[in-house]
């Protein structure tokens, strides 16, 4: 068995043999995002070179209750990431647009966006849209986002146009965000047939706790009849005040029943993290010695860690 790992990995079973020009290639130019392997099979199959493709993770965000943290999870996370020098896209799927504006990109004057995607046929690549960070780039929703659920429901395969259209980037980024609207349409439909896991931004107070259980219904209808690969979520605790016992009641709560699959790190509630979004910067470029700030940048490392 063999593992090669640049942020997340594979396996190969049989024998394998790094050619080493094609190792040197890809050090002079990691962009490709593959190497070349010369495998060699216990049966009396002859060498041969196969292109092994480093795939990137599509990883989407949400939660069907709104106001816990969910957009504030997705611009934050993957600036960090970013920051880590990992290559991340962003793709707003949420007509709002919050995570748009949130990357300091005005929606009203955004020319391309994810709804030429889904609806339009663009190519992906059109879309992409630079963002403060160099390593972060941004598909936002444009105002015309908010009419494509309804000019979805004819469309034939409607709920896999999402992933059908980043394919191809899976190729280019380590990672692809996609912030979900609060609410199962074919927009969320869309991300979750799309991603390969989720993650669940959880606000610590009760009525959150009922929010999880509709949403795990949710994955879990997903993966059964659109994405078989899906896995199912990775909680982060959002908007936690260790002053307030209901916030360690929820924490104890939804660790000792999810137990690993909570992250260890929890997002406090914080000023700082409130104020950045209205200066159109995530919070590490706003204030990143603030506890909102930290708290993200260890969030990036434990998922970074978990691949």
């Amino acid at each position: 068995m063999f593992h090669v790992k640049r942020g997340f990995g594979f396996s190969i079973s049989g024998v394998c043999v790094i050619n080493p020009l094609a190792m040197f290639a890809s050090l002079l130019l990691p962009g490709l995002g593959f190497v070349i392997l010369s495998t060699q099979h216990f049966s009396n199959q002859a060498d041969k070179a196969v292109f092994v493709h480093f795939m990137g993770h599509v990883i989407s965000i949400s939660n069907q209750k709104g106001g816990v943290g969910k957009t504030t999870t997705a611009v934050n996370l993957s600036a960090s990431i970013a920051a880590g020098e990992k290559d991340c896209l962003l793709i707003d799927c949420d007509p709002q647009g919050n995570a748009t504006t949130g990357l300091g990109v005005d929606p009203t004057t955004l020319k391309q966006g994810l709804y030429d995607i889904l609806i339009g046929d663009m190519p992906s690549e059109a879309a992409i849209t630079e963002t403060l960070l160099p390593r972060l780039h941004l598909i936002g929703a444009t105002r015309n986002l908010i009419g494509a659920e309804v000019e979805m429901v004819s469309m034939e395969r409607k709920e896999f146009r999402l992933r059908n259209a980043i394919a191809a980037l899976r190729q280019r980024y380590d990672y692809i965000f996609l912030d979900c609207p609060p609410s199962l349409g074919f927009l969320t439909v869309n991300a979750l047939t799309a991603a390969e896991s989720v993650l669940v931004p959880l606000q610590c107070e009760y009525y959150a706790l009922e929010g999880l259980s509709q949403l795990l219904t949710t994955v879990k209808a997903a993966k059964r009849g659109l994405n078989p690969a899906l896995r199912l979520t990775d909680i982060v605790l959002t908007m936690y005040d260790s002053r307030n016992n209901l916030s360690r009641q929820v924490e104890d709560e939804v660790r000792a029943h999810f137990k690993e699959r909570v992250f260890k790190t929890v997002i406090p509630r914080n000023v700082r993290l409130s104020e950045a979004p209205s200066f159109g910067k995530p919070i590490i470029l706003y204030d990143i010695g603030s506890k909102g700030a930290q708290s993200y940048l260890a969030l990036a490392r434990e998922l970074i860690g978990r691949e």
